[in-house]
């Protein structure tokens, strides 16, 4: 079953130096971009991690320090990445909890803004977590029914991911699912949006795990003493955490992520305080009437008459 697709859908994979997702780099990057017409476009790209790797990474993925040591850094790449991809959501396998954090690190070390917003990611390994349970190289041979071949090679892990999610889309097309709350859905259909929704199994805001979102769809810590308190909870009782996850060895979008919490968090309390303040301030009384005594109009002065003195002579006898 070929892909429903309104933009293209990037499908991707990395082969890195380890599993920290903070400390660890890339060393091989596959990406095959299908547009909505079917048209394929692949970019594989190996790349000097600028660290040495360690022997049992290396054992894993067959990329030893002297296959990569004169190939580009990732600054050298970042911005060939960002535009394979600017238009394009993301698909991997377990990409949602490792390839998309990893290559945000990545990113954001090189200095490149590539914007996560507005995408959508559909993780390929949780629709076969939760609908069969097994690795790629099983779900290949159950999915497609042949044996992988060059397993944990970037191009050869990408391109099984690829067919194993079309040939999901054909066996679940109309399968049913009950969820751990008893709610039934037919969830695996061919449409992005509606996968991206079923493979973001934990909700999480970093992609890292560390901040989820909550059943009532707001920021929560996920790890630590504050697990499953709101962010902006702690932020109020401990604004501290703020700074120690700050200088903590977490993700850099970990903490790209908090800083935007942060600040929206700071914006909201100044505009409570501002509301409050306005709200306790006295209202102006009005102005009192100044108090002036009205007069008596003055009399105009009248001529003397003869009349006048003998009125007085006869008042003061004289």
């Amino acid at each position: 079953m070929e892909l429903h697709l309104k933009r293209p859908l990037a499908f991707f994979d990395l082969e890195t130096t380890g599993v920290n997702i903070s400390a660890d780099r890339i060393v091989e990057l596959c990406i095959l971009k299908i547009s909505p017409d079917g048209t394929e476009d692949v970019l594989t790209r190996r790349i000097n991690p600028e660290m040495p790797i360690p022997a049992e990474s290396s054992m894993f993925h067959g990329i030893y320090d002297a296959d990569i040591k004169d190939a580009p850094i990732f600054k050298d790449i970042a911005g060939l990445v960002r535009d394979f991809i600017a238009d394009a959501d993301l698909a991997g396998y377990n990409s949602n909890k490792f390839d998309v954090p990893v290559l945000m690190e990545e990113f954001l070390r090189a200095g490149v803004d590539f914007s996560l917003e507005g995408r959508a990611f559909v993780d390929v390994q949780n629709i076969f977590h939760q609908m069969e349970q097994r690795t790629l190289k099983a779900a290949y041979k159950f999915y497609c029914e042949a044996a992988l071949e060059n397993a944990h090679t970037a191009e050869a892990d990408v391109r099984a991911t690829y067919e194993v999610l079309k040939a999901q889309l054909s066996k679940y097309d109309g399968a049913t699912f009950e969820d751990k709350h008893g709610v039934v859905s037919t969830p695996v259909v061919n449409d992005v949006e509606a996968l991206h929704k079923f493979t973001n199994l934990s909700k999480p805001v970093d992609f890292a795990g560390r901040l989820v979102f909550d059943a009532e769809g707001d920021p929560s810590i996920n790890f630590g003493k504050h697990k499953g308190k709101k962010v902006v909870d702690v932020f109020e009782t401990e604004p501290s955490y703020y700074s120690w996850m700050q200088n903590g060895d977490f993700p850099l979008y970990t903490k790209k992520v908090l800083e935007k919490l942060w600040v929206d968090f700071r914006e909201t309390k100044k505009a409570q305080r501002e509301e409050k303040k306005e709200e306790s301030r006295p209202q102006s009384a009005p102005r009192p009437q100044a108090n002036v005594q009205r007069q008596k109009p003055v009399e105009k002065s009248r001529p003397v008459t003869d009349d006048m003195l003998k009125q007085l002579q006869g008042k003061f006898g004289k």
